[in-house]
């Protein structure tokens, strides 16, 4: 295995959008050696545009020349590829979610530990420069007591079979909302909507209360007729509101709104919060790279990961009950 940044060599498997994403962002660092896919002509034409190697995904796996994995495939292929990937003795990180069964996850995780190697998911926006400037303002203490957060991801479009709209879109909230809180919810409650009339769901809403006292709220849908990819955080100093939607310099604001005794409401002025533009995807790239390198925890390792899983198990099972209570 590589010691050194530039010795890295990773190999992409699922040559999707994203597989593709992930392919530009590598070779844009240096380490891409190979992509690989179940159809050759899509690896063919990946290959070629990045000028490396092109397989299959058991190829890829078997290559002693490959330091590290990313996986970019449909969920259900997560555990299979990853476990094989680890019995090589290569890196892995995957896109979230790590995998759709907790046993799965926690397999990989005790064969990563065991074997010393980096396992990682994708929740990308834990690198976003506006979510990590908004965690330093929560950790700062320049919120305040945290009271309320409120997350959504909608959008028109990206419709799935295999997860539905919680698993498919949640991850990423779940992820920022337990990084800004710092604890496991102890209450969990949700509801999903089938729009189109079949499985899986394309919207679901999640209420989560916290041991602190805060709590958070959770919106995902795929049939929404504009993009809202939005975080608001509510303190007791202040509140501040991540919207990816906007430029950089609107991408976090900061609004010191005060509410007093009486109830009367001191508004305060938005104040954008000062960010060094970066793409997310690239930085998480980096960020695994240098966990191998280093042999430093991923910031998103498999803990994280089960964590997040945990907390969308949950989810799953209050709508669960939800539509039990629903049904005459």
């Amino acid at each position: 295995m590589g010691t050194g940044r530039e010795r890295l060599s990773v190999a992409i498997i699922g040559c999707g959008a994203w597989g593709a994403n992930l392919a530009r962002c590598f070779a844009e660092l240096g380490a891409l050696k190979a992509v690989a896919d179940r159809s050759a002509d899509r690896a063919t034409v990946l290959a070629a545009k990045h000028d490396c190697a092109d397989g299959t995904p058991e190829s890829v796996i078997l290559d002693p020349a490959i330091d590290a994995l990313a996986i970019a495939t449909p969920p259900s292929s997560h555990y299979a590829l990853a476990a094989a990937g680890l019995e090589r003795g290569k890196h892995v990180l995957v896109e979230k979610p790590l995998t759709l069964h907790r046993p799965e996850s926690e397999a990989l995780a005790r064969d990563a530990e065991a074997r010393g190697r980096v396992l990682m998911v994708g929740h990308i926006l834990r690198y976003h420069p506006a979510f990590e400037a908004l965690l330093h303002l929560v950790r700062d203490g320049a919120l305040g007591e945290l009271r309320r957060i409120h997350a959504s991801r909608l959008n028109l479009g990206a419709i799935r079979r295999e997860e539905d709209a919680l698993w498919c879109l949640a991850p990423h909230a779940v992820s920022m909302l337990l990084a800004l809180a710092g604890e496991m919810p102890e209450h969990v409650e949700g509801f999903d909507e089938k729009v189109l009339g079949r499985e899986p769901a394309d919207a679901a809403a999640v209420r989560l209360g916290f041991p602190s006292g805060l709590s958070a709220m959770i919106q995902v849908s795929w049939l929404h007729p504009v993009k809202e990819h939005r975080l608001s955080v509510i303190g007791s100093k202040a509140m501040a509101v991540f919207d990816d939607t906007k430029p950089w310099e609107e991408k976090l604001v900061l609004c010191r709104h005060q509410i007093g005794d009486d109830l009367a409401i001191a508004r305060g002025d938005p104040e954008p919060v000062p960010l060094e533009p970066g793409e997310p995807l690239k930085a998480e790239c980096r960020h695994f790279l240098d966990s191998i390198t280093t042999g430093a925890t991923p910031l998103t390792d498999a803990r994280e990961a089960l964590a997040v899983m945990d907390v969308l198990a949950r989810a799953e099972a209050a709508i669960r009950e939800t539509r039990t209570a629903l049904v005459p």
